[in-house]
């Protein structure tokens, strides 16, 4: 099976990679790069069409879109690893790097690698699996349907450990047809192996990226977990036991249940999406012991925790370019475009999802700072009233903040959380900016590890 048919294009590692990947060859994110600019306008239009059908029908369109996008239950085990790992290395420009970032994903991070002019290789990858018959609120179900799958996957690529995600809260468009199949690399594959041998620069260093967020999971098997419900607003008790969001949730969705019943979990592990497997660490660490390259750890326990600090480092950046620091970009999920932040001197500031947590964070962060001028925030749509989504509302009266120039940029506020064509609108909009910069040339890594480093919360470090 092709490599890029097995991964999804809608995930998270999937979305950076593409942005990162397409700022070293000089190019922004049309339709978080899923179609080139001059079919913007058009699918602006198509997708514009879609957001004026009825709520039932817009969600349908867009489960049918990731449904559309997975495997076949029965074609798992023909996924194999190394050309996975080896689909990965070829969206980078064959050139040599100063910096090469290996492990969890993250959206600030994207943004330190192209200050950096690094690279970033994923450890994690989704595979979703498409299964009919199970309810998005049944997660024993979906374990019992496709259990043998994983396994199936596990028996053919033995350096993966699967992370068998069910989450219906945020992800309960999607997982009413599809499984979500995580798999994170516990040794380096070959392919990254020559990727760094071949394109880390002389003196270069490896960057381990260790988020340790984890989660409640339980075991499968030796190298199978199954892990229920995911970083968001809700919290691991309420995926467990319910409460009163959770009985909300389910009764505006037309369940019959009030709570959902889980497979009972037996431990913790890293976090499905976000957090990094520490026997990969172990791994790059030895290889880089053996090729005697010089290898640190960035670690922070939780995604939006990097985001305060990159966004400090480009502000220090472009004040030391006698730039103006005044705008802040603030980008969600996947909906994120370095290119476009650099030349219109943007200052980076990543929130994850669109809940009422991480709109907090960033609420935090302005309390912290000096004030901006601008602030234009891009809002992933993900169609589902989630626990704990902040309101359109919400993210405008945070964005009010700014002195002069305060919007949601791209986004029909009326239709969000299913204002789909927002995917494609919001780079339109980004482009209209008028002031424009030179592209700079790269931060040094030293001078950006030392202003990570002077922050309690994030951990920059040689790794031994």
């Amino acid at each position: 099976m092709k490599a890029s048919s097995a991964v999804a294009a809608f995930d998270s590692a999937t979305g950076m990679l593409r942005a990162l990947s397409r700022f070293h060859t000089g190019r922004d994110v049309p339709a978080i790069g899923q179609v080139p600019a001059a079919l913007e306008l058009p699918m602006s239009g198509l997708l514009g069409a879609v957001n004026r059908l009825p709520v039932k029908a817009r969600e349908w369109v867009y489960a049918a879109s990731g449904w559309a996008e997975a495997i076949p239950l029965r074609r798992v085990g023909d996924v194999r690893a190394d050309d996975l790992a080896t689909w990965v290395t070829r969206h980078y420009p064959r050139r040599r790097y100063p910096v090469i970032f290996v492990g969890s994903a993250n959206g600030a991070l994207v943004h330190l690698a192209a200050a950096l002019d690094a690279a970033w290789l994923p450890q994690t990858l989704l595979l979703p699996v498409r299964r009919r018959g199970v309810s998005p609120d049944d997660p024993c179900g979906d374990l019992a349907a496709v259990e043998g799958a994983g396994r199936a996957l596990l028996a053919a690529n033995p350096d993966f450990v699967l992370h068998h995600m069910h989450d219906p809260n945020q992800d309960r468009l999607m997982i009413a047809g599809m499984t979500y199949f995580r798999a994170k690399w516990c040794r380096l594959p070959e392919a990254y192996r020559r990727f760094i041998r071949h394109h880390l620069a002389p003196g270069g260093r490896i960057v381990a990226v260790d988020c340790t967020l984890t989660w409640p999971t339980t075991r499968v098997d030796d190298r199978y977990v199954f892990q229920f419900g995911a970083l968001g607003d809700a919290t691991p008790e309420e995926y467990r036991r319910g409460g009163p969001r959770v009985t909300d949730l389910l009764a505006r969705y037309g369940a019959t249940a009030r709570r959902w019943d889980p497979p009972a979990a037996d431990g913790e592990s890293p976090e499905a999406e976000w957090g990094m497997q520490p026997a990969l660490l172990d791994d790059l660490s030895s290889f880089a012991e053996r090729h005697r390259l010089d290898l640190d750890l960035l670690r922070f326990d939780t995604p939006q925790r990097l985001s305060p600090a990159v966004a400090d480092l480009y502000r220090s950046w472009y004040a030391g370019r006698n730039l103006p620091a005044d705008r802040l970009l603030v980008e969600s999920f996947l909906l994120l475009d370095p290119w476009q932040a650099l030349r219109t001197g943007s200052v980076p500031y990543w929130a994850v999802f669109g809940t009422e947590t991480f709109r907090a964070g960033l609420e935090a962060y302005l309390d912290s700072t000096d004030p901006y001028d601008e602030i234009r925030v891009l809002l992933f749509n993900h169609g589902t009233e989630s626990i704990g989504l902040a309101s359109a509302d919400d993210w405008r009266r945070t964005a009010a903040r700014a002195r002069k120039i305060g919007v949601l940029t791209g986004m029909d506020a009326t239709a969000y959380p299913r204002d789909f064509a927002s995917l494609v609108r919001a780079h339109r909009e980004l482009r209209k900016i008028r002031t424009r910069y030179p592209m700079p040339l790269p931060l040094d890594t030293a001078d950006a590890a030392a202003v990570l480093t002077n922050r309690d919360e994030v951990i920059w470090r040689p790794a031994r």
